[in-house]
């Protein structure tokens, strides 16, 4: 070993990555916009629906009054996708938080080298984690024109499930760096 390796690139794009797709996955799991219903019939023409994976809020846009807590009479929230989305985001969330920690150990912090082996099985929870929330999402997106609506309204995607997305891409991508570590460990050895 060198005195005073540098950090390696791939555990610092990892490092990078990871928090960000944290920030979006939650974000996404939050807001109630991952799907949007307008042209609601004997609605107001400028009323939107926004339903989310916890919350349903309807929004005039002419004056944005917005109303959340919205009940859900079509039985959207009973629909397997939301359900399942119900469960794997959060999970996700979590996994990723102990993935930060484990990176956070093992990439370097207090001690003066890295270590490959712990910044490696960071990786590998933290790709897990993208999988675990881009799992719902690309599940909901391709029921999303499926899942109850009102009859002969507009559906389109909404944010939330956008944010989802690339945050899911991001932790994989970040996780997925953070695995190359598991090379440096077997240099090592």
């Amino acid at each position: 070993h060198l005195p005073g390796m540098r950090t390696p690139t791939a555990m610092i794009v990892g490092l990078v990555l990871c928090p960000c797709g944290l920030l979006l996955t939650l974000t996404g799991t939050l807001a109630p916009n991952w799907r949007q219903v307008s042209h609601i019939p004997d609605q107001s023409i400028d009323l939107i629906l926004e339903q989310g994976i916890w919350d349903m809020c309807q929004e005039q846009q002419s004056t944005h009054n917005r109303l959340c807590g919205q009940a859900d009479e079509l039985g959207y929230f009973e629909q397997v996708p939301v359900w399942v989305a119900q469960r794997l985001m959060p999970t996700s969330l979590v996994l990723n938080l102990l993935g930060l920690v484990v990176a956070a150990l093992g990439v370097r912090c207090w001690q003066k080298e890295p270590r490959p082996l712990l910044a490696g099985v960071a990786g590998l929870v933290l790709f897990l984690s993208g999988l675990l929330s881009l799992t719902p999402a690309s599940w909901y997106t391709h029921e999303l024109w499926a899942l109850p609506a009102p009859a002969g309204s507009t559906l389109v995607v909404g944010y939330s499930l956008v944010l989802s997305y690339l945050g899911s891409c991001l932790e994989i991508l970040g996780g997925l760096a953070l695995t190359l570590s598991f090379h440096r460990c077997c240099k090592e050895r």
